[in-house]
């Protein structure tokens, strides 16, 4: 029981800060995910280092991180011109080239996963900036991403643990099956057509197939994360937050469905 309230408690805060920082304004989402995504970077390289002979500075590669984040929100705010990705770029070469000066047992490795955590992790926080800034500022439809996400998890979750047979990915996710996938999806397809009655961005057809991306990818998001904790045999990244583990944990679902919408805002707006 104490631990239900735990979970309960600190799930409501992670709720509000989440959907408080995009409601108040960019300033506020920029701060908060900038913190978001230099947790999500070094909870991967904590995770990532527990292989041998890999030793990326986990807190030079969030540092990156958060400058991938700030560069895209200057550019998708247009508070800033293309050229500012220039110092992203030089930041990435200098910790590439300042490996000559260290004594690695396998420097290419170190390469290999501090440019995963860029691409796997902080890309994805990145992209956020070009939603949320799809056509001016958008605070509906990067909350709406959310929105969605947290109710296609509730719903497999809810349908998963009452009807849930067939196992949808066993190697990787014993718990999840094919019940709570499609279960997950129909929450979703109504949440995304509730969305489209109070959010005129999209029209009612542009919302459901929203929806339907967010629970595809989602899911892969998911189960990405799945892999790498059961690749290093952890059960959580982290445990940052009190009965729902690291930040890795929270956003998993984010890390494919945020360029993906990306891709399919850029095409629609």
């Amino acid at each position: 029981m104490n631990n239900f309230w735990v979970r309960t408690l600190s799930g409501a805060l992670f709720v509000i800060l989440v959907v408080g920082s995009i409601i108040l304004g960019s300033i506020t989402f920029s701060v908060f995910f900038s913190i978001v995504t230099f947790l999500a970077v070094f909870e991967f390289h904590k995770l990532t280092n527990k292989q041998s002979g890999v030793t990326v500075n986990p807190y030079l590669s969030a540092i990156g991180g958060v400058l991938l984040f700030l560069t895209a929100h200057f550019l998708a705010s247009g508070a800033a011109i293309s050229p500012f990705y220039l110092f992203y770029g030089l930041f990435v070469m200098v910790v590439i080239v300042s490996s000559l000066y260290q004594h690695k047992p396998n420097p290419i490795h170190n390469w290999a996963y501090f440019l995963a955590g860029q691409i796997i992790i902080a890309l994805p926080m990145a992209l956020l900036n070009y939603i949320i800034f799809a056509d001016g500022l958008q605070r509906m439809l990067v909350l709406s991403l959310f929105i969605i996400i947290w109710v296609n998890d509730t719903g497999a979750y809810l349908t998963g643990v009452t009807f849930g047979k067939h196992k949808l990915f066993l190697r990787i996710s014993p718990k999840k099956s094919w019940e709570g996938f499609f279960g997950g999806a129909m929450f979703s397809l109504v949440a995304g057509y509730v969305l489209s009655r109070f959010v005129p961005e999209l029209n009612p057809v542009e919302w459901i197939i929203f929806s339907i991306i967010v629970v595809i990818a989602g899911t892969f998001g998911d189960l990405t994360e799945s892999l790498l904790k059961r690749t290093l045999e952890v059960k959580d990244s982290g445990n940052i937050i009190p009965g729902h583990g690291g930040i890795l944990d929270r956003f998993d679902s984010l890390l494919l469905a945020s360029p993906f919408i990306f891709i399919y805002l850029s095409i629609l707006l």
